[in-house]
């Protein structure tokens, strides 16, 4: 019932709405034509931004801003700026109302408790997060042996001593790149893994379908939860859990002001125009391409959606994601165009002519060319605690706008049931 109320709410706001914005533009003409476009211009120009670079992106985003001010001016000279509020509300609303009513929560098959699980937490991820919940003492609680890192440790040669004396499941609370290594080593002893997100951003605990608010309740998976196999990926032999960047963010993330600013040096570095151009190319299709920007990552993203964009609706799909930004056919200069492409593919290989600056799970490297990308399928045994979601936040949510609708219209006008999502092929 709770589903259906929502798409309901979803569908009704979407059609107040729409039909506000008619309202506004007829009645307030060409007043509300005019801010209407404005708006439109600068999302627009905000989107082209994301795939530009030097003066093409500085021009785009000095259009939107300018067309956000324009239609900011233009509501509050007229002196009536609550029925374009309104529109902006209704629409946020029924975003909002959709995004709760795909809400998902898949009851994983049960699993046996290991009998020796071990943790390995990083005290500084997340502003502190392992030291804020005290989860050496709530996994002490569980039966769950905790082990710190400390500074200038080797993650990886605590966690293969732990799996030598006898650990038969492992866990992490930190940031991605140390679940990376972590999952990794549990992949090749076919023990099962726990992601705590006691990081900053947990993009991987998101899209496994762990509850990012409830660090200590991650914990439970190895005494009530389930278990899933997910895809793991790698490149040049180091594994991965997320994404691998090469290009603009990538060369950010090498700058020293990065963790202090990060907008602030990702917009430097795609606007420095004294930046050489970075010389990736690769064969597909029996040709040449070449691109500005790659995201080479572990399943693909939903990307560009209002619901859910930037995250992954499978985990176990057994491919890479790959999107190019700034795509040219042939031997053209990289990035000469603002085009974008996107595939899917088992393996990937890469070619440059000196070292690439990558960011892997957000940590940066550098790689000796030729970069080559393969998927893992099923490699990991993940556990996640029964009260968790257990599934991605987009597992639901159809690809385009029309399938969307009708999915909210079905949950709301049509017979009742329960919607779940299961690991394996999307619903």
């Amino acid at each position: 019932m709770q589903r259906r109320l929502l798409a309901l709410g979803a569908l009704l706001c979407l059609l107040a709405a729409l039909g506000l914005a008619v309202w506004t533009a007829v009645e307030q003409f060409p007043r509300g034509i005019s801010v209407l476009a404005c708006l439109l211009v600068s999302a627009l120009a905000a989107r082209h931004a994301l795939y530009a670079r030097g003066l093409v992106w500085r021009a785009a985003v000095l259009i939107a801003v300018l067309a956000l001010a324009g239609a900011v001016a233009l509501a509050v000279l007229e002196g009536r700026p609550g029925a374009d509020a309104a529109v902006v509300v209704l629409f946020a609303a029924s975003l909002l109302c959709a995004r709760l009513a795909f809400r998902v929560h898949v009851r994983l098959p049960p699993a046996a408790a290991p009998q020796r699980p071990v943790l390995f937490f990083n005290p500084k991820s997340g502003g502190g997060k392992a030291e804020r919940f005290a989860l050496a003492d709530e996994a002490a609680a569980r039966g769950i042996q905790a082990i710190e890192l400390q500074k200038g440790a080797d993650l990886g040669e605590l966690v293969r001593a732990a799996v030598r004396d006898g650990a038969d499941a492992l866990a992490m609370a930190g940031g991605d790149g140390s679940q990376a290594i972590v999952a990794a080593i549990a992949a090749e002893n076919d023990l099962p893994y726990a992601c705590i997100p006691a990081g900053t951003r947990n993009h991987f605990a998101l899209d496994l379908g762990v509850d990012r608010d409830d660090v200590v309740g991650a914990l439970d998976a190895f005494s009530e939860g389930g278990e899933r196999r997910v895809d793991l990926a790698e490149v040049n032999g180091g594994v991965f859990v997320n994404n691998v960047s090469l290009g603009v963010y990538a060369e950010a993330v090498q700058r020293d002001d990065y963790r202090g600013a990060k907008l602030r040096t990702l917009a430097a570095t795609a606007a420095g125009e004294e930046r050489a151009p970075v010389e990736l190319h690769w064969q597909r299709g029996g040709q040449t391409e070449s691109g500005a920007i790659v995201l080479v990552s572990n399943n693909s993203y939903r990307l560009g959606r209002p619901l859910a964009s930037g995250t992954r609706p499978r985990l176990d799909s057994g491919t890479l994601g790959v999107a190019v930004i700034g795509t040219s056919g042939g031997e053209g200069p990289p990035g000469s165009g603002g085009a974008t492409d996107r595939w899917t593919a088992k393996r990937f290989e890469v070619q440059a002519s000196s070292p690439v600056p990558a960011g892997i799970d957000g940590e940066a490297v550098m790689l000796e060319p030729p970069l080559r990308f393969q998927t893992m399928p099923g490699a990991l045994r993940v556990r996640i605690a029964t009260a968790h979601p257990g599934a991605s936040p987009s597992a639901l949510i159809p690809d385009t706008l029309r399938d969307t609708i009708a999915a909210l219209a079905r949950y709301a006008f049509g017979r009742a049931r329960r919607a779940r999502a299961e690991p394996g092929p999307r619903p």
